[in-house]
């Protein structure tokens, strides 16, 4: 058993893997969504609900991915969505 072992038995298995996951309601868990395929995304965590979630909502999460300095830029964009 190997990696791309894994990888081939997945549903997602013809998708890229995620480079952003947009956690809302301020969870701070990821439920094991997409737990082998987000391993090395962003996560941008937001206070808003999902059916609350707008444009502005998906542009400031764009905004703190663009900013992100890869391995480490998920946990800055984690710690900048945290609330204050």
């Amino acid at each position: 058993m190997d990696e791309e072992l894994i990888h081939r038995n997945l549903y997602t298995r013809a998708l890229p893997d995620p480079d952003l996951l947009i956690r809302t309601s301020g969870e701070m868990r990821i439920s094991n969504f997409l737990l082998w395929q987000i391993a090395y995304a962003e996560i941008h965590v937001t206070e808003t609900l999902w059916p609350d979630f707008g444009e502005r909502d998906l542009f400031s999460a764009l905004i703190d991915y663009q900013s992100a300095t890869g391995a480490t830029g998920a946990w800055s964009i984690f710690k900048r969505s945290l609330p204050s």
